[in-house]
């Protein structure tokens, strides 16, 4: 029994087109769900870990329940499947590594080099990289990365896994901008970031700006700076999608929104320091809020695009499917 493993929102996402290739292929494999996102409705999984509900020190409390977790050591799999760099996901890992486990990390090799940036997903992804038996990463760029690294296991590249969630759907240009954030790095500068969208917004009334709330408090705080931007309650990951099929530009801190994003040939701007995604034709960096301004006119002023996706072609499940059955893995 191979066990797939989620422990926030974008993991499931991005595990669910396997879990689909899985069942119509009759795998025998198990799901389990950390807890570390609470407000997941729309998962599915065999087994759930209780994660006590502690503000101070929340990573290291995530750590704390995986690492003690009886209920792991009884599943006893025969291979486990991590996806991406969140707390969950290294503490999975480093929990079968140390019952010599095999460990498989989906969305293997991204890289910023920059621990602070995101924090604290730099440390973990790099660290699930030293214990990963199997690699399956997005892009050649993210494998070669991990080779230079000299990072033991086998590597594959077989394009990111959100994408097989968009096959078929054809995108189309509104008036709307779709505008996201939410990451840690960003915290103290959110009141800065938002008014930039404020000042963005009221100098093209044409426009809609249509911003999903974050929950996080220091997010929900700077909440009123926003006059001419429509904010709305979080979306459901398919309401996500449609906004992001008929969006003229998107502005956000998120990966999987760029993924996803470009896949659909909408241009991206990508509010961050440092992108450990691939930087193409498709997405602009904007280290500062005060840069944001001129780079969204630019932007918007070539927001057509027809450019391959530098993430894939909607097809990584089948790929991953394979190479799993051909180790006899599944």
């Amino acid at each position: 029994m191979i066990l797939l493993t989620y422990g926030t929102r974008p993991e499931w996402i991005k595990i669910l087109p396997i879990i689909e290739n899985f069942k119509r292929n009759s795998v025998n494999f198990k799901v389990l769900f950390t807890g570390q996102h609470e407000t997941i409705n729309d998962g599915w999984y065999n087994y759930r870990l209780e994660i006590p509900k502690r503000s101070i020190e929340r990573l290291n409390n995530i750590f704390a329940s995986i690492i003690s977790s009886k209920e792991l050591e009884e599943l006893n799999p025969s291979a486990v499947l991590v996806q991406g760099d969140t707390a969950s996901v290294f503490a999975i890992a480093l929990k079968y590594f140390n019952l010599k486990i095999p460990v498989i990390h989906l969305e293997a090799g991204l890289r910023t080099y920059d621990l602070n940036n995101p924090f604290p997903e730099e440390a973990y992804r790099q660290m699930v990289s030293r214990i990963a038996s199997i690699h399956l990463c997005p892009t050649e760029e993210n494998k070669a990365s991990l080779e230079i690294e000299k990072c033991s296991g086998d590597k594959y590249v077989v394009g990111n896994t959100v994408l097989d969630n968009l096959s078929g759907i054809t995108p189309t240009y509104s008036s709307k901008v779709l505008c996201t954030f939410h990451r840690r790095e960003n915290h103290e500068l959110m009141d800065k970031w938002f008014t930039a969208i404020e000042q963005i917004a009221n100098l093209n009334p044409e426009l809609e700006f249509v911003l999903p709330i974050h929950p996080n408090p220091n997010v929900l705080k700077h909440k009123e700076i926003l006059k001419s931007v429509k904010v709305v309650e979080p979306m459901k990951h398919n309401e996500l999608v449609q906004q992001l099929k008929d969006v003229k530009a998107v502005i956000t801190d998120s990966g999987g929104i760029q993924e996803e994003a470009t896949f659909l040939q909408k241009r991206v701007i990508v509010c961050r320091i440092e992108s450990e995604r691939a930087i193409s034709d498709h997405i602009t960096l904007c280290p500062k809020p005060e840069n944001l301004p001129s780079l969204f006119n630019s932007v918007i002023s070539n927001y057509m695009i027809d450019e391959p996706c530098p993430f894939g072609d909607g097809k990584s499940s089948e790929r991953i499917y394979n190479i799993l059955s051909n180790l006899n893995l599944i």
